[in-house]
């Protein structure tokens, strides 16, 4: 198990990484945004168009991207919506069986289906380098590739939160309430030794 966790430790730094970096994303999506709505109605006063199919279909593209490649940081953030009945009811190892079922039985399995699926589609945007309909439009095959490594990084996550829910069930992780009692190393770097209070008295 101790090996399991180790390697669900790298995927949740993979991840953690990528969500850092996605992230930054919605800040040149909102001055996209900002720029489309700006050269829409400028265009009107200069008679000149300052805006075009491209730039539309680049925030529609960074939309996608940050949803996408976002979805395995928020899964192991724990921050995707849940409909709650009786889950919250539950004790912590309750909650760590269902979680776990839930993650074996759907969402791996969702995952690969979607990779099954979607992957002919990619292969093929790819072959005959896609291109938007559009007018002055952007490719479409780079855009479908993120799909693929979306799902891809969904099921490595899943795979570690099932790592994770497994030992919280058989009670191989530290509980939150242990961790918490547990000093940190900079605290204990901080701790003065018996010698020191010796030599201070």
């Amino acid at each position: 198990m101790s090996a399991l966790l180790r390697f669900s430790a790298r995927i949740d730094a993979l991840n953690a990484r990528i969500g850092r970096w996605v992230a930054w994303l919605s800040l040149v999506m909102v001055c996209v945004g900002a720029w489309n709505a700006v050269a829409r109605y400028g265009g009107r006063f200069v008679g000149a168009n300052l805006s075009s199919n491209a730039y539309l279909e680049l925030q529609w593209y960074l939309f996608s991207v940050l949803f996408l490649l976002a979805a395995a940081s928020t899964l192991r953030e724990d921050r995707h919506v849940r409909v709650d009945v009786l889950y919250g009811r539950l004790g912590d190892r309750a909650k760590a069986w269902i979680d776990l079922v839930g993650t074996l039985l759907f969402l791996l399995p969702f995952c690969a289906f979607v990779l099954w699926v979607t992957w002919p589609a990619v292969t093929e945007s790819w072959r005959v380098r896609e291109i938007s309909p559009d007018p002055g439009g952007l490719p479409r095959y780079p855009i479908k590739s993120a799909i693929l490594v979306c799902f891809i990084l969904l099921g490595l996550q899943g795979i570690s939160q099932a790592i994770k829910h497994a030992a919280r069930v058989f009670g191989r992780e530290p509980s939150p309430a242990a961790i918490e009692r547990e000093p940190s190393p900079a605290a204990i770097e901080r701790e003065p030794s018996p010698a020191a209070i010796e030599r201070e008295q």
